[in-house]
């Protein structure tokens, strides 16, 4: 069977590439003249355009800063922000790492342990560190929420809306210079009238033919200016929008500075109970609904018996009902009601599911 393969003039293909190219150069010559106030032919947009893309300018520079500011808030270790932008991009679950506070609880713990908990200092040390990791986990539900209501939906404007903007914006500035380039040949041909003939054409043909490409730019220029204004004038209404996620994003950091208060308070009065202390103690007020917030954190429920354990490798949670370990963390477990033979209950600060035994030391007697 013959199968006619397309054709293709090299020629042509070599002429389109050619006066691509020729147009590309030409609006980089045109923008440097403009940059350094060498032509006057430049085609203004009215004033009210004018505003509209300052706003969006400002509003997308701006909102970019506060995406910025509030990741550099949550994680502030820039290699860290790095790296959860890497497995982002490539779509990859970002690594479990312990926070600078769940890592002071658990040295605290640890060091607690090796004092003797029966003291008052090993008690007060083990106390501290298992609040230290309830900060930990509270920082980290506030990192998560933060995340979803707040980061995710301006990052989404901004790779979706405001990217399609700026587009459009770079193809009406691109109709813009071709607009004032087909102005320009409109003039250069009215200034031939009465002079020879060029390339077989005749000034008035020249001008004719000129003005035929002025009212084509002029007509591209005018529709893409129109679907770039409708864009502008929408980013009134994203305001709307991001106000609510503001409001999410206060309404978080307020649960969460509300849980960090309760924790620290208990831990303040059980300090308190130890002894040993000619500090002056200062009570901070809570308001009732800011107890309950954190009224069912407790990181040893009645009914287990719980004991220290050090992960002796790291370990990837086959389901929700597990949990994900990382080499050297100490957790506290407690035996599966009823006893499992692979299996222990863990819990790392306020997470709870099952460890498998085969990866834990047992610290506690």
């Amino acid at each position: 069977m013959n199968m006619k393969m397309p054709s293709f003039n090299m020629k042509d293909l070599m002429h389109q590439a050619g006066n691509t190219i020729s147009t590309q150069v030409s609006r980089v010559v045109q923008l440097t003249e403009e940059k350094l106030n060498l032509t006057n032919d430049k085609t203004e947009y009215d004033s009210n355009f004018e505003a509209l893309l300052e706003r969006q300018e400002a509003t997308k520079n701006l909102t970019e800063k506060i995406v910025k500011d509030t990741e550099a808030l949550l994680v502030p270790n820039p290699g860290n922000r790095v790296e959860d932008f890497i497995f982002e991009k490539i779509e990859k679950k970002k690594p479990q790492r312990l926070s600078n506070i769940e890592h002071l609880g658990l040295d605290l713990i640890e060091s607690g342990g090796t004092f003797g908990s029966d003291g008052a200092y090993g008690s007060a040390l083990i106390k501290t560190g298992q609040a230290e990791q309830r900060l930990g986990q509270c920082e980290r539900d506030f990192i998560a929420n933060t995340g979803i209501c707040f980061i995710q939906p301006l990052k989404k404007f901004l790779d979706g809306e405001m990217r399609t903007i700026t587009k459009e914006r770079g193809v009406l500035e691109a109709k813009r210079l071709d607009l004032d380039a087909a102005k320009s040949r409109v003039r250069k041909a009215r200034s031939l009238i009465g002079t020879q003939s060029k390339d077989g054409l005749s000034p008035e043909q020249s001008l004719e033919q000129a003005e035929r490409e002025l009212r084509v730019a002029q007509s591209e220029f005018d529709r893409q200016q129109e679907i770039t204004k409708l864009l502008l004038e929408g980013l009134g209404s994203t305001q709307s929008a991001h106000l609510r996620y503001l409001h999410a994003f206060v309404e978080s950091q307020v649960r969460y500075f509300a849980q960090c208060n309760k924790i620290m308070n208990e831990l303040q009065k059980e300090l308190a109970s130890l002894g040993g202390s000619d500090a002056p103690k200062y009570e901070i007020v809570v308001t009732d609904e800011e107890a309950d917030l954190h009224r069912n954190i407790n990181l040893q429920p009645e009914g287990l018996h719980y004991q220290r354990a050090r992960v002796l490798c790291s370990y990837d949670a086959k389901d929700n009902s597990e949990l994900n370990l990382v080499a050297n963390e100490v957790i506290f477990v407690a035996e599966c009601t009823p006893p499992h033979s692979d299996y222990m209950h863990g819990k790392q600060g306020l997470l709870k599911g099952l460890v498998p035994k085969a990866f834990l030391e047992i610290l506690d007697d």
